[in-house]
């Protein structure tokens, strides 16, 4: 019966395949291929995780990928349709600014960046990538600017004050 319940969490987040990178050992006898995928699973609703998996095929990294993406997600704040303050995400040499939006504006974000925001139900917001341009530290990069948000009333609890004294 348990096992019931955890196929129902995992269903309502959606799977994006951000990249496939094939690696290549050489070793005596030849070159042995593998395969390395990142993926990034939300439901649209401010919850958001990814996941890295190396395996000699494909479907078998993605599905690892996933099951890393499953223990991994995080909560965003989100405000009306974007998100609460401008922010910078900065992973080794990849570096993302994320600020807030006007409604309507829409997702002003390249690949990687927009596929995270896009899962974790973000609908306005302007970004730029800056710095290195490689996936996997570009999602990083995101990822640690998301986990750094805060709104005004977790500012507020945080400082002991009223939501009006912060404003």
């Amino acid at each position: 019966m348990a096992e019931q319940v955890k196929e129902t969490v995992v269903k309502e987040f959606e799977e994006r395949v951000v990249t496939i990178n094939r690696i290549t050992k050489v070793v005596k006898g030849g070159r042995r291929m593998r395969f390395a995928a990142l993926v990034v699973v939300g439901d649209y609703k401010g919850h958001v995780g990814f996941g890295t998996g190396k395996a000699a095929e494909v479907p078998e990294a993605i599905k690892k990928a996933l099951a890393d993406a499953h223990k991994n997600i995080i909560e965003v704040p989100v405000v009306g349709t974007t998100i609460p303050h401008e922010i910078v995400g900065v992973h080794d040499a990849g570096k993302v600014l994320l600020k807030p939006a006007p409604a309507g504006t829409g997702i002003v974000a390249g690949g990687p960046v927009r596929n995270v925001v896009e899962l974790a139900g973000i609908q306005d917001i302007v970004s730029k990538s800056q710095g290195s341009n490689t996936p996997i530290n570009i999602v990083r990069a995101t990822f640690k600017a998301l986990q750094e948000l805060r709104t005004v009333e977790q500012v507020a609890a945080i400082r002991g004050k009223a939501k009006e004294e912060i404003l």
